[in-house]
């Protein structure tokens, strides 16, 4: 402690089998310069050594002895938490020397902020192509969001330990990583707190990828809980990764598909229309990884707006036939 008056930030970090990554993630807390925090990692019924690894580092660990998801270890985490600031990241997440000062300062300089979130940073980790395209595009999307945020994000962020206590904490009934912080959000929001998106808040991303685990995360554990998610709360924000140019590039994608067998210049036409309509974030691409990156992500891209489809009318379905869920009872 310095004695400087400063607030102490309480650093929570669920970890489930994250050995591999949990490392790098404590050590890069420990060189922070803002040096009032509590690095408190919530061990979510590991087999590995991800405990061993976190006290070695210095960290604090508690542990729940049954795997319950990262909503219940965050929460868990947090009622033992000193920190007038909760500052939640993913055990495969590098915070940068000056983010705990960056969130300190948000939250020193405007007393009616509740919340702040940031994003990954556009160096990511992972070499390998699916990797760079996956985070460089989460890159890409909060850097150009909405700076009053619609969300809540745990990748990076920040909430007075008052707001989250009122708020009721993260939603255990996400048993998966999932759109618990996304649910968190847009409760704050409907209750008039303020959530703010700085896009200097940066933090690096450990995370590889492959195309089949990508596609699985964003269809079971984003799209369609999202989906039921903005169907529950009547309301479909034009932010982030649902904009109104995002939801017409979905259309666009779903009538190239025919097109390839019944006219293919027509596919080649519409194609070209959503590349037209992502020019900024090709533009981005170009100028991190360059021309020939940004014209190898366009099929990547193109599924990811068939997929995203996909999972929009799968959960329109579940909403159909099991409103239960979809109203999350």
């Amino acid at each position: 402690m310095s004695g400087r008056g400063e607030q102490l930030i309480s650093i929570i970090i669920p970890a489930y089998n994250a050995a591999p990554t949990l490392g790098r993630c404590v050590d890069a807390v420990n060189t922070s310069t803002y040096r009032e925090f509590e690095c408190i990692v919530a061990d979510d019924g590991s087999w590995d050594e991800s405990a061993d690894i976190a006290i070695g580092k210095g960290a604090r660990v508690v542990t729940i002895p049954e795997r319950r998801g990262p909503a219940h270890a965050r929460n868990f985490a947090a009622r033992s938490a000193r920190g007038e600031i909760l500052l939640f990241i993913d055990a495969d997440v590098c915070v940068q020397p000056d983010t705990l000062g960056r969130v300190a300062r948000a939250f020193g300089q405007d007393p009616k902020l509740d919340a702040v979130i940031g994003s990954y940073d556009d160096d990511p980790a992972a070499s390998n192509f699916v990797s760079q395209y996956k985070n460089l595009m989460h890159c890409f999307v909060h850097q150009h969001g909405k700076r009053r945020a619609s969300t809540f994000w745990t990748g990076c962020g920040a909430i007075r330990r008052s707001v989250f206590s009122e708020g009721g904490g993260f939603d255990e009934r996400y048993r998966r990583p999932s759109t618990e912080d996304i649910e968190l959000g847009a409760r704050l929001v409907r209750s008039g707190r303020k959530i703010v998106l700085d896009p200097t808040l940066t933090v690096k991303h450990l995370k590889q990828w492959t195309l089949v685990g990508l596609v699985e995360s964003d269809v079971r554990d984003r799209a369609i809980p999202w989906t039921l998610l903005m169907l529950r709360e009547r309301n479909m924000p034009n932010d982030l990764n649902v904009q109104w140019s995002q939801r017409v590039s979905v259309a666009l994608a779903y009538l190239a598909l025919p097109m390839l067998f019944v006219y293919w210049p027509a596919a080649v036409v519409l194609v070209g229309v959503v590349i037209a309509m992502n020019l900024g974030f090709y533009r981005f691409l170009v100028g991190r990884r360059g021309l020939g990156f940004a014209v190898c992500a366009i099929p990547l891209h193109v599924l990811y707006f068939v997929y995203s489809g996909a999972a929009f009318l799968a959960a329109c379905g579940i909403a159909v036939s099991s409103p239960r869920r979809a109203t999350g009872s």
